[in-house]
């Protein structure tokens, strides 16, 4: 097998693993021993723009980084592909929840295909519960198939 496929597939699989990575975390760690973090993303505290929750993504921009470096110094060869892959994760997580899902910047306010209405009807949900129990819907790319039948796609604009 080439090399350039060898880095192609950890490359594919690095960013598809990070969905089960970001759904174990958010599920288990971000609803669980960190809530601390994660509870003003449910509750607004206060009128900054910036969450503790923001705090996730500069703990993964860090892995990302040592993995990048573990190749720079020829530690693990495959660290700068894997680093990769969880970069352009964490670009498309940024995308999806912050961008389109919570406005942050205003832009995608006009998206409207049935995966659009399925990734907002499932944070949705995921939102309506306010405390650290009770969640459901923890991934972002992949929502489950529940949210793209008719009757969930129907939000109010």
């Amino acid at each position: 097998m080439s090399e350039i496929l060898i880095h192609i597939l950890i490359f594919s699989g690095t960013f598809l693993g990070m969905e089960c990575v970001a759904w174990l975390s958010h599920k288990y760690i971000m609803h669980g021993f960190l809530w601390t973090w994660h509870k003003d993303h449910h509750r607004k505290d206060g009128d900054s723009w910036f969450e503790r929750n923001d705090l996730f993504f500069v703990t993964y921009a860090v892995l990302c980084i040592g993995l990048c470096l573990l190749w720079r110094f020829d530690i693990f060869e495959y660290g700068l592909t894997v680093g990769a892959g969880i970069f352009c994760y964490g670009v498309a997580y940024f995308f999806v929840h912050d961008i389109f899902i919570h406005q942050r910047f205003r832009l995608f306010r006009n998206a409207d295909n049935r995966y659009a209405r399925a990734v907002r009807r499932a944070h949705k949900m995921h939102h309506k519960h306010l405390g650290k129990e009770q969640g459901e819907c923890f991934g972002m790319l992949f929502v489950p198939m529940k949210y793209f039948r008719k009757e969930n796609l129907n939000l109010k604009k």
